[in-house]
């Protein structure tokens, strides 16, 4: 029997298959699903890994057995599923486990329209209802109810021609772009959703590979985008975009081959969608950048706060009616993507903006990088509660100083802020720090890890 403590994490299902959970247990899953939902129809997806279509296929197998219709529409990434779980207006689940190792997998599951499903929405519910069956066997279904039908689809058109309705990139200069897809989904999606429009395309890395033979599809680790960093410069290209293994996050690198800082983006992003919604919200979480609350006000909008993670920031969303959000690991949400995440469609509006001008991107982006940044820096450390406590005694009191514990400990000054939080599923202590200068920023990162890992 699987120990589902340790693969149903705060918002999906993820581990190593067959040694933590396998086809018997993704039936059950699809099955509980259903039950939970309360769905007489869902949509499924699944990426490249091995282990994905067979996967898939037992999670509708579940989810027919209780009655419910299934809707195939095999390869695609993760914000495909999440459009057409909102075109179709179904429940949908996609099988992936991101940027994982190849060993991996999991589900992403939402309800219709691509709500999200976590911990609080659904997720322990699922979960309880598969350790029962895991020992009582599956489910029979309710007395007269026929099983359901289970049937393909192909949506990526319909996903593509979608995208390019929010985003007009037929009046910009000609761009060269190099996308490095990592072996994953972006491989797939990328080719549709650019054709027809100016824009030379150079793919690294495009073939389809779950194993992932050229480096992990996690552009996250600057070890992953140094190929891509250095095609850009070996060809003069004016912008370069790396996708992770879904192809739900998008990162983007500037003519020189730097890395934009995810922050950056959001920034642009947040001022071309209150150019057409203006007085919107925007949501970025805190550990996101200064610059973007600052750019959000400065151009009419009402920014608003909120803890890490989608389900947090989508919650948000619809709460305020926000017109996008952001966050510091490269997810942007969208409120013409029926509030989920999609890095595509971030990536067409930075090559929208900067086709639509004549500066490179370095410049382009310059306006919104305005801060010096540590970026994510990871302690392993045993005790977490004890070493944030030590941190947080050692500002506590400090003039000028604030702290808040909305997510983790963040410590806030004139010229400076941090935030620390654990890990929820690793020994680690995630620090993050900005600063309006490069000095003060190396400073207040030194003295925070020295008291975490002390």
């Amino acid at each position: 029997m699987a120990d589902l403590s340790e693969i149903v994490k705060a918002y999906d299902v993820r581990g190593v298959v067959p040694d933590q959970w396998d086809e018997a247990f993704a039936e059950l899953f699809g099955a509980a699903f259903v039950r939970v939902t309360e769905a007489s129809a869902i949509v499924v997806g699944h990426d490249m890994r091995p282990s994905s279509p067979w996967l898939s296929r037992a999670f509708g197998r579940g989810a027919a057995r209780l009655g419910a219709d299934v809707t195939e529409i095999g390869l695609c990434s993760t914000d495909e599923l999440y459009f057409a779980s909102g075109r179709l207006d179904l429940p949908g689940a996609m099988f992936t486990a991101s940027h994982n190792p190849a060993q991996y997998n999991g589900i992403k599951m939402c309800r219709a329209g691509a709500l999200p499903v976590g911990q609080d929405t659904g997720l322990a519910e699922i979960r309880q209802l598969v350790e029962n069956w895991s020992e009582s066997g599956p489910p029979s279904p309710e007395d007269g109810v026929p099983e359901g039908r289970i049937g393909q689809r192909d949506v990526l058109s319909d996903y593509a021609a979608h995208l390019r309705t929010l985003v007009d990139l037929t009046a910009i200069r000609p761009l060269s772009v190099v996308v490095d897809a990592g072996n994953g989904m972006g491989g797939h999606t990328v080719p549709t959703v650019f054709e027809g429009l100016p824009l030379e395309l150079d793919a690294l890395y495009f073939e389809l590979d779950g194993t992932f033979p050229n480096h992990e599809a996690n552009p996250l680790d600057p070890r992953n985008i140094v190929d891509l960093q250095q095609r850009v410069r070996e060809t003069g290209a004016d912008i370069g975009l790396a996708f992770d293994g879904d192809a739900d996050r998008c990162f983007v690198v500037d003519e020189k081959g730097d890395p934009v800082p995810p922050s950056a983006i959001t920034a642009l992003v947040a001022a071309r969608e209150l150019a057409k919604s203006p007085g919107s919200a925007v949501i970025h979480n805190l550990i996101t950048s200064w610059s973007v609350p600052e750019v959000v006000r400065e151009q009419g909008g009402t920014p608003v706060r909120t803890r890490v993670g989608h389900s947090f920031i989508k919650a948000e969303m619809a709460r305020t009616g926000a017109i996008f959000g952001g966050e510091h690991s490269a997810h942007y949400y969208f409120r013409d993507f029926w509030n989920a995440d999609t890095g595509m469609l971030a990536a067409l509006h930075v090559l929208a903006a900067l086709g639509g001008q004549p500066r490179p991107l370095s410049e382009l982006v310059a306006e919104y990088d305005r801060y010096a940044a540590s970026g994510e820096i990871n302690s392993r450390v045993e005790d977490q509660e004890g070493r944030a406590a030590a941190v947080k005694a050692a500002f506590q009191g400090r003039d000028g100083v604030e702290l808040d514990e909305l997510d983790g400990l963040t410590v806030t000054s004139r010229d400076w802020w941090f935030n620390l939080r654990a890990s929820n599923t690793e020994p680690l202590l995630r620090l993050n720090v900005e600063a309006r200068d490069r000095e003060t920023a190396d400073a207040v990162r030194d003295e925070v890890l020295a008291i975490v890992r002390a």
